[in-house]
């Protein structure tokens, strides 16, 4: 697995006092087989390795940042690496990347964190081989010149130091900074830019896609640059991924702020910057056209705090049925932002939007298991209904399914509205 191990040395100039490794945590890096740190595959057979350090001031307070990348790790083996006096140890993915599966949710805070204990307890026991944050972490990151930040990190770092955490940036992730914080904690896959708020990693059968909606929501405090920047990465990424169609046949991307939802602020859906985000506005372009041009399969967003499925929908056009998750003609969008943020959950509209199939506020978080090449299974974990299972659907396709304008209008007149 190329991951990245993060792990981060705390010097306050308060008190002048080092505070030891702590908030260590792994992330992919170019691909399934490399990470970071002193490791080994047994505690008396460990090597010395050297890393990097950024050094970064905020609020006042001094960290250090260390990271160690590691390369061409065997697969399905077992990893031990030890930082100062702590062994910490990881299993790597197997070779055969067939089938695996991710935790996938949004808007995760230390106040009123409903998830975090099953998310623990659940990756530890490896329901599931690593997982997807797609935004709004801790609530927030730089809150007490990042101390609630810090704190976040040490409370989940039992989970995410044995297996990778995967995050972008959400609207609470701006610390007027221009997202100083995120961007110093975390190592994500490189790209060729000095961003890591984009990105995009092959695993096994997927190709996954992480994104910022935030270069749209904060367009106005820090211009429209990486917009673009971000834009013309991710033409380029999704054109190089359909080629490579016939070894990784599913594309799933993940972004903070949603495309569609009902929730009774629904208005965030709507409002001018998503707009924006979805069809573009005054020479800024929109993502939708080119999830749509490329058969991107899976969109994941959080940002509304609750849970709900999509029927396949493509520019305000859905198509719902017993068969529409077989060879869908658009994305499958899932909103899953029901974590446990530090305020209450959002209500629902009393009318769904018509493109809604499934939702919930109940907190919770989404597993999504990668069967094969040709199926994946959705479940939502409901935390107030201890761990149920309260929604799940199978998306499937036949090999070298790809829904195009051609399928959609095929659709039209049957059960595509």
């Amino acid at each position: 697995m190329l991951a990245a191990l993060f792990l981060v040395l705390l010097l306050c100039d308060e008190v002048q006092s080092l505070t030891g490794p702590e908030q260590v945590h792994i992330a992919f890096y170019t691909s399934p087989w490399d990470i970071s740190l002193s490791y080994g595959t047994s505690t008396a057979s460990m090597q010395n390795l050297t890393g990097t350090t950024n050094t970064w001031i905020f609020g006042g307070i001094t960290r250090h940042s260390h990271v160690v990348i590691l390369n061409n790790l065997k697969p399905s083996t077992q990893y031990y690496y030890q930082i100062e006096n702590r062994v910490f140890n990881f299993r790597t993915l197997p070779a055969n990347l067939s089938s695996y599966k991710a935790c996938v949710f949004g808007d995760l805070g230390v106040y009123n964190g409903r998830s975090t204990q099953s998310i623990i307890n659940n990756g530890i026991a490896g329901k599931f081989d690593f997982i997807v944050h797609i935004g709004d972490l801790a609530y927030d990151l730089h809150s007490n010149n990042g101390k609630l930040g810090d704190q976040y990190m040490n409370t989940l770092e039992p989970v995410i130091s044995k297996i990778p955490y995967m995050v972008i940036a959400g609207n609470h992730e701006n610390d007027n900074a221009n997202f100083t914080n995120l961007k110093n904690r975390f190592v994500m896959p490189p790209t060729g830019s000095d961003d890591n708020q984009f990105y995009s990693i092959d695993i096994g059968p997927v190709h996954w896609v992480g994104l910022s909606t935030e270069y749209y929501g904060f367009e106005e405090q820090y211009g429209n640059t990486s917009i673009f920047t971000q834009f013309n990465w991710l033409t380029k990424d999704l054109e190089t991924a359909n080629k490579n169609r016939q070894n990784v046949p599913w594309i799933a991307l993940y972004q903070h702020r949603p495309f569609y939802c009902s929730v009774e602020d629904g208005a965030d859906c709507t409002l001018y910057e998503n707009v924006v985000l979805r069809h573009g506005a005054l020479g800024i372009p929109g993502l939708e056209q080119e999830y749509i041009k490329n058969s991107v399969d899976i969109g994941f967003a959080g940002h509304m705090h609750a849970y709900e499925r999509m029927w396949p929908v493509a520019d305000l056009k859905y198509y719902k049925g017993a068969d529409a998750y077989h060879n869908p003609v658009a994305p499958v969008y899932i909103l899953t932002g029901s974590a446990g943020c530090h305020s209450s959950g959002m209500k629902f509209s009393p009318i769904p939007m018509p493109w809604s199939a499934h939702r919930s506020d109940d907190y919770g978080y989404t597993v999504m298991t990668v069967a094969n090449t040709t199926h994946i299974l959705f479940e939502q974990i409901s935390i107030d209904k201890n761990e149920a299972v309260i929604d799940s659907v199978w998306v499937s396709k036949d090999s070298g399914h790809l829904h195009t304008e051609e399928r959609r209008v095929e659709a039209a007149g049957q059960k595509f509205y």
